[in-house]
C-alpha cells in the first residue's frame, strides 16, 4: 500500500527531524564538553601523583641522609 502525504506532512516531518537533528547535536556537544573537562581532570590528576611520588622519593632521599650525618655525628 502507498502512502501519499501532503506537501504540509511533509514540512511537519522535516522541521520534526530538524529538531530532533539539532537536539541530538547538542547532547553530542555536552558529552564532548564532558569528556573534554574529565580528560583534563585526568590530566591533572596525574601530573599531581607524579609530583607526590616525587616528593615521596625525595623525603626518602632526606631521611637517608640525616640517618648518615647522625651516625657521623656519633663517631
Amino acid at each position: 500500500m502507498k502512502v501519499n502525504r501532503t506537501t504540509d506532512e511533509i514540512v511537519l516531518l522535516i522541521e520534526q527531524h530538524k529538531k530532533e537533528i539539532w537536539e541530538y547535536k547538542q547532547k553530542e556537544s555536552d558529552w564532548i564538553k564532558t569528556k573534554n573537562l574529565a580528560d583534563g581532570y585526568k590530566k591533572v590528576i596525574e601530573d599531581i601523583s607524579s609530583k607526590l611520588i616525587n616528593q615521596s622519593e625525595i623525603i626518602k632521599q632526606l631521611e637517608q641522609e640525616i640517618e648518615r650525618l647522625v651516625a657521623e655525628n656519633k663517631k
